[in-house]
């Protein structure tokens, strides 16, 4: 209830009223907790959190992100797809390399999901393609929405931001993959590469171009079918499902994928010998 006083005589009322306290997210993103704004008005203390699982940060994500565009273009978003760029948030958020006092809010995936569906509404305009449906290639296009929510440590400082989003995207796909084919065999996929073949895949060609590209590469278009990630007879959809299984051997170092989206045999990776130190001799393979 609620106390006053009229004309000296203490008087409660009952009220029945439910107060609700908000303030800026950028608070919490930048700071891991909100303070000032609501710790001097209620005496609290709010502590933020991240969604317990995968399929909780989802449905947030897709509640809050901005992909009904409007142009009348239809936007089909591959649930692979949607689960990628949240296990991005969720790998980014037990990741060494980033600070973790800094935190990654709900608000990177958000971000993210918004600048795949902008990557893949650009490269429908192009093509002339009536339907956007986003890729892998989309969410590497989004690199930059990944570097602008999180705050590296100094061991991130030292490889770059570019460099650990791409890590965070590769094992985000791996994980994806796995979940739904553990255990698939994908050595003809690995073999092929491992003789010569390369394949080059960029963010506005067609989806039909691409997934010709695709169809080159033994077994590759089995595995996508087998496990069901993409209907036969889609290629839009077939592309970014042939590119999650490829991501996922990138993770796994059984092939290579350059900066500018050649895939390849795997590379050895260079590293520094251990007599020599980070501002002395370099790096040397």
């Amino acid at each position: 209830g609620g106390d006053v006083q009229i004309k000296g005589y203490p008087v409660r009322l009952p009220l029945d009223v439910l107060l609700t306290f908000t303030a800026n997210p950028e608070d919490y993103t930048a700071r891991g907790k909100i303070i000032t704004p609501l710790k001097d008005r209620i005496g609290s203390e709010i502590i933020t959190h991240y969604p317990e699982s995968v399929e909780l940060g989802m449905e947030i994500t897709g509640q809050e992100a901005w992909t009904a565009r409007s142009g009348g273009t239809a936007v089909r978003v591959p649930d692979f797809i949607a689960e990628v760029v949240e296990r991005i948030a969720f790998e980014a958020r037990t990741d060494k390399r980033i600070d973790r006092r800094s935190g990654v809010s709900q608000r990177m995936p958000i971000t993210v999901l918004e600048n795949v569906v902008s990557n893949a509404e650009r490269r429908s305009l192009g093509t002339g393609e009536r339907e956007v449906v986003p890729r892998l290639a989309d969410v590497y296009a989004a690199q930059s929405a990944i570097t602008g929510k999180i705050e590296l440590e100094y061991e991130g400082e030292l490889v770059g931001g570019h460099a650990v989003a791409r890590e965070l995207i590769r094992r985000a796909a791996d994980a994806t993959f796995r979940e739904r084919a553990e255990g698939v065999n994908t050595d003809d996929i690995v073999m092929w590469f491992d003789e010569g073949g390369a394949l080059q895949v960029t963010d506005d060609a067609s989806s039909e171009a691409v997934f010709k590209g695709f169809q080159n590469v033994p077994g590759l278009v089995d595995v996508v079918s087998r496990v069901g990630l993409a209907p036969k007879g889609d290629a839009a959809v077939a592309v970014g499902a042939c590119e999650l299984v490829l991501e996922s051997l990138v993770a796994r170092k059984k092939i290579s994928r350059s900066d500018a989206g050649q895939y390849g045999r795997a590379v050895e990776e260079k590293r520094r010998r251990p007599n020599q130190d980070l501002f002395g001799g370099g790096l040397s393979a």
